[in-house]
């Protein structure tokens, strides 16, 4: 997850832990730590502190490097690029959400304005994406 604001890195960490509980959220603060993280560079370089996710969690508003050059940077990357992003902002401009599925981004969601409906929001985004769909480089169990 890359988010700016501490307070909403708190909620997501809380709300995962509370119906996600086996999912591994990291963090990051802003676009440019988030690059750091996803190449392992810089204080992600220590082999094993930065695992590959399987899915990137976006604000668009922060500093250094917004969620926009971060994520138009990620699908430019043929390493990168098929990671889905989805992007959490608070924003419900049409500008972009519109930039945001041109530049490739694999779902669009405003942030949820109280904790009971972010814990929905995770339940969601945990069962779409860890036990509906097949993700590259992950083979769903059979159950």
């Amino acid at each position: 997850m890359a988010d700016d604001d501490e307070d909403d890195r708190m909620l997501a960490r809380d709300a995962f832990a509370e119906c996600a509980g086996a999912l591994d959220l990291r963090c990051v603060e802003d676009g440019e730590d988030l690059l750091e993280y996803l190449r392992q560079r810089g204080p992600y370089a220590q082999p094993g502190s930065a695992p590959a996710p399987s899915l990137i969690l976006l604000d668009l508003n922060m500093p250094r490097k917004d969620g926009r050059e971060a994520l138009a940077e990620i699908k430019a990357d043929p390493v990168l690029r098929r990671i889905p992003v989805v992007v959490l902002t608070t924003s419900k401009a049409e500008e972009d959400i519109l930039r945001s599925y041109d530049l490739g981004v694999s779902s669009f969601i405003s942030k949820p304005v109280t904790y009971e409906a972010l814990v929905r929001l995770v339940e969601t985004l945990s069962h779409y994406w860890f036990e509906t769909v097949e993700l590259p480089g992950h083979r769903q169990k059979s159950k």
